[in-house]
């Protein structure tokens, strides 16, 4: 049982409430509901991770823990349980706390509409390793970390999408987020001072213009994350990125190529524009 490390965990006197994210699998299903719910709340949490709850000595053992963060904090702790089974939900239904089964709230009023029993599967949802989206996803995560950067031109007309973009704008994280969630074959390349001089995109792209898609990023925050990596060079000065910003957002304009800003985005709403401009092409 860990800690979950996809947000901060801040010291138990600092939270404003204890969360427990409870499954008899990885967890990651009943995490990214509750961090959507939780995001809602201006509030700060210590989130708790556990997984693989696949016995009744797990669940007793959550339930336990459950219940000694009910005494420290004196509030009751938030539980998102996506527990199958009956008899382990059950365990840690009587722990203190205030319980989101994702299981019970959804599956049950489905097999009455559906008329049918669910399976009851454990890990069922993350069951693909045989399953042809599975394969498309590690297909396209391959891909995508073989074009990343400009590595190569080759298949380039097997992507679905090519991101273009300043160094240090998001093309890289954007490019692995989407082929990990949507088996998207993302290519991506880097705007460089060469191609501002020349007033071109790289000759590579230009047979593929109509999958481009480009992005941009304020000044600021670019010479703040560019410092990071290189503090107080000429790549990361504030005058350099203000250049390289005009200059591709220039091409990108005179290229009638689609783009939008990653400033204040977060990976999976640029990755959701991203995916529409997708549709809507595929849908022509």
């Amino acid at each position: 049982m860990t800690d979950a490390p996809t947000l901060p965990t801040l010291p138990m006197a600092a939270a404003h409430r204890t969360v427990f994210f409870v499954s008899d699998g990885t967890g990651i299903t009943a995490e990214t509901f509750g961090h959507s719910v939780l995001t809602q709340f201006e509030l700060r949490f210590k989130q708790i991770r556990l997984p693989f709850i696949d016995t009744l000595e797990k669940a007793y053992d959550a339930t336990r823990r459950v219940n000694e963060a009910y005494a420290i904090d004196g509030k009751l702790p938030i539980v998102f349980s996506t527990l199958v089974k009956a008899d382990l939900s059950k365990v840690i239904q009587e722990a203190k706390g205030l319980h989101m089964d994702l299981i019970q709230t959804f599956v049950e009023p489905l097999e009455k509409e559906l008329g049918i029993k669910s399976t009851h599967t454990v890990g069922r949802s993350h069951n693909t390793a045989n399953s042809e989206e599975y394969k498309n996803r590690i297909e396209a995560i391959n891909y995508s970390l073989a074009h990343d950067d400009g590595q190569s031109n080759k298949n380039l007309a097997d992507a679905d999408v090519i991101l273009v973009g300043v160094s240090r704008s998001g093309k890289t994280p954007t490019s692995l987020y989407l082929a990990m969630q949507y088996g998207i074959k993302a290519a991506n390349y880097p705007l460089i001072p060469e191609d501002f001089v020349r007033e071109k995109l790289p000759s590579g792209l230009l047979a593929y213009k109509h999958k481009i898609f480009g992005l941009t990023i304020l000044p600021e925050r670019l010479s703040e994350i560019r410092n990071e990596r290189l503090p107080g060079s000429k790549y990361a000065a504030l005058s350099n990125c203000r250049y390289e910003i005009n200059e591709a957002e220039a091409m990108m304009r005179r290229e009638g190529i689609r783009w939008m800003s990653s400033t204040t985005k977060s990976i999976e709403e640029i990755a959701a524009t991203i995916l529409q401009e997708i549709k809507t092409d595929n849908d022509e």
